[in-house]
């Protein structure tokens, strides 16, 4: 083999070893298969791809409720995280994510997704040896002393709108409507009893001189409810027109 031949075969092979090393492949090999999207068990994947817009991209920071808080997980529990990922909320903003319920989301990575936020960003810590009031209501709540209770746990940061005389607070106005009309009851109930530690709110065991009770919470989220449900009842849902040549009486 002469000088320029032997020099154009070391250059090809060094060529095709660089082209392994890289990943590319011969033509007509295989490629490696590709990972259909039914089959992606990936933590980080599949909360980027299916929770991170609302949640947060560190389960923090986004729109709804904080997955990367220890309190929360603690109460919710990874059952009833797994259900909101499948089923979403009724009425609610979260889509159902669950295949059987409409979603792209098999029952394998609905609970892959509810394991990593629990292993994650849970803490067994959390309550701190606390018993704290179910994530879900099981009282009928009474508006009247619900009020009560917000001016005793709440009002001190949130401001009545409804009240004239309410002086400023340091966070937002919760009893707006046009706030309540994006949020569900069970949201409502579950920032007050997790708290939203990166934003300054405490969890239900510090918002007054003493924990708030289930009741507290309850006739809270009841009184909310309220006034979500007066200012929709207030505002027309369907403007009346009359025939073209009617004139409207």
């Amino acid at each position: 083999m002469n000088r320029n031949r032997k020099t154009r075969f070391v250059l090809a092979v060094g060529s095709l070893a660089a082209c392994f090393a890289a990943g590319c492949r011969a033509p007509g090999m295989p490629g490696p298969p590709e990972v259909r999207p039914d089959q992606v068990m990936d933590f980080n994947v599949l909360y980027k791809q299916n929770c991170a817009s609302c949640h947060g991209e560190q389960g923090h920071g986004g729109i709804a409720i904080s997955m990367a808080n220890p309190v929360y997980i603690a109460i919710a529990g990874e059952q009833t995280i797994a259900r909101a990922i499948d089923e979403g909320g009724p009425g609610e903003l979260m889509p159902a994510f669950g295949k059987k319920h409409g979603g792209f989301l098999t029952d394998a990575q609905v609970n892959a997704l509810a394991q990593g936020i629990v292993t994650r960003w849970g803490r067994a810590d959390a309550l701190a040896g606390a018993t704290a009031p179910p994530d879900a209501a099981t009282l009928a709540g009474d508006p009247a002393a619900g009020k009560a209770a917000f001016a005793t746990y709440c009002a001190r940061c949130h401001r009545d709108t409804n009240d004239r005389n309410a002086k400023p607070r340091n966070a937002g106005p919760v009893t707006d409507p046009d706030f309540l009309a994006l949020i569900s009851d069970q949201n409502i109930r579950s920032t007050i009893l997790a708290g939203k530690p990166d934003e300054g709110m405490p969890d239900w065991r510090h918002l007054g001189t003493q924990p708030m009770s289930d009741r507290d919470i309850t006739d809270v989220v009841a009184w909310l409810s309220s006034l979500r449900d007066a200012a929709h009842a207030a505002t027309p849902t369907q403007t009346s027109i009359a025939p073209q040549g009617e004139q409207k009486r």
